[in-house]
């Protein structure tokens, strides 16, 4: 059995211990997934405490949830697709956008005393993360997954509910996408200069 077999058997057995009131099953699950699920949390929200706060409800939306997980797929992208969901139910919320600017304002003032080098990657890391946020939402998700937290095709359209063939052809037209905003209103990301 190759290593991903191996850590789906696993997993599955996790899922099943848990479903049978194992507690200490589903803290092994949750510590697996966690840093996955707070990254894109993260990524859709901007904010590590809306972040942590949106983690915290997929968990219990996933516990609750257990028993209509399908064991013969993999957990991370079913737990990743809740994740997501609760993300942006937060995100739609009344002020986020206004929020995230002011929070945005602060950090770019305090990383000043940055050297010049981590001062021109911090700002590339957020001025592409505020590129990617201009897409559509589908366009966001895929981005996010493929390339942020380096999903594979399958275990993306897992998490996206979609085929693969789906997800690769978004990815395409979101990058495509992303370029064109890149080059509109980010062009010194393109030339890799502040």
């Amino acid at each position: 059995m190759n290593l991903s077999g191996e850590v789906r058997s696993s997993e599955a057995d996790l899922v099943e211990r848990a479903r049978a009131g194992d507690e200490t099953a589903w803290e092994t699950l949750m510590r697996l997934h966690q840093e996955a699920a707070f990254r894109l949390a993260y990524l859709i929200l901007g904010d590590a405490h809306e972040a942590e706060d949106a983690v915290q409800e997929a968990f219990v939306r996933a516990y609750r949830s257990l028993r209509r997980y399908d064991s013969s797929r993999p957990f991370r992208p079913w737990l990743l697709s809740i994740a997501a969901n609760q993300a942006r139910n937060r995100q739609r919320a009344f002020g986020r956008y206004m929020a995230a600017l002011f929070r945005w304002g602060q950090s770019e003032e305090e990383s000043v005393s940055d050297s010049d080098s981590e001062l021109q990657r911090r700002w590339e890391a957020q001025a592409l993360w505020q590129a990617v946020r201009r897409l559509k939402p589908e366009s966001q998700d895929v981005i996010y997954l493929r390339h942020f937290l380096q999903l594979s095709e399958y275990e993306a359209s897992e998490a996206l509910g979609v085929p693969q063939g789906t997800v690769k052809s978004r990815l395409h037209r979101a990058l495509e996408a992303l370029r064109s905003v890149i080059e509109k209103d980010f062009p010194a990301l393109r030339e890799g200069r502040k």
